[in-house]
């Protein structure tokens, strides 16, 4: 979990980079601060004109329901969409290599990442979660930003729809994210199918999961590994080689111009 307050901020952070701690604060468990913080966080995202005005209200609508809504509640809340079933999983790669002997390399490469932009961690937390993840974008210029959301833009997809489909207020943080890039309209392509996914969230589920999970010891397993592994290092490969997909962050709208969205 994640309690930096945004006032500790450097005085030069640009709005975008105030933006990103928002939504990742949105992702993290409900909290009292979290609730006391609700108020800066609808101002800093008020005056985001990268996103569109309704999209702006949408996430100030939220802030506002975490603030009067019952801690309790919303907790359990969180655990019940989070923490059970992997359909909704916050780690980015588990969507991509599954459990984390596949992603290992993948999360090698990402702590690279961190290392070299000087990002450190807290020993409790995991590279790929995404709110850990936005932390990090936080401190890049919006060229690198628009790679990595690029990159990643169809787990968010993905995520998104998942999440509208349980009609989380969460969903809002990763279309927003889609948005940076103007990418929201790839989530219409997963809603058909996870209208179609059966849930993984619930006790059946969760228990065949546990039945059916096992270490495979073979020459097999071992060449999937290495593929997953190779998989992982794509991230981040591409945007260092990858030039003609290389994804820009909207620019800012004027006050005129976003209302009319």
């Amino acid at each position: 979990m994640h309690d930096t307050a945004l006032k500790d901020l450097p005085s030069a952070a640009v709005q975008g980079m105030r933006s990103l701690r928002v939504l990742a604060r949105l992702l993290d468990y409900p909290t009292q601060a979290l609730q006391d913080a609700c108020g800066e966080l609808i101002e800093i995202i008020n005056a985001e004109r990268r996103l569109g005005a309704a999209l702006r209200s949408s996430l100030m609508q939220w802030c506002q329901r975490l603030h009067d809504g019952d801690l309790l509640s919303l907790q359990a809340e969180y655990v019940a969409l989070f923490d059970k079933g992997r359909a909704t999983s916050l780690l980015l790669f588990e969507h991509v290599h599954g459990e984390s002997r596949d992603r290992g390399q993948a999360m090698v490469d990402l702590m690279a990442e961190y290392s070299a932009a000087g990002f450190e961690l807290d020993a409790r937390e995991l590279p790929d979660h995404l709110p850990v993840f936005l932390e990090y974008l936080s401190l890049c210029d919006e060229a690198e930003i628009g790679r990595w959301l690029g990159e990643i833009r169809h787990i968010l997809a993905l995520l998104t729809a998942r999440l509208e489909e349980r009609g989380a207020d969460h969903a809002l943080v990763p279309l927003s994210l889609l948005a940076l890039i103007g990418a929201e309209e790839e989530v219409d392509v997963h809603r058909p199918q996870v209208k179609q996914e059966t849930p993984d969230n619930t006790p059946e589920a969760l228990d065949a999961v546990w039945e059916e999970e096992a270490v495979r010891f073979s020459a097999a397993s071992d060449e999937d590994c290495a593929l997953q592994s190779a998989e992982g290092r794509r991230l981040a490969e591409r945007k260092h080689t990858v030039k003609s997909e290389a994804v820009r962050i909207m620019p800012v709208s004027s006050p005129i111009s976003s209302a009319n969205r």
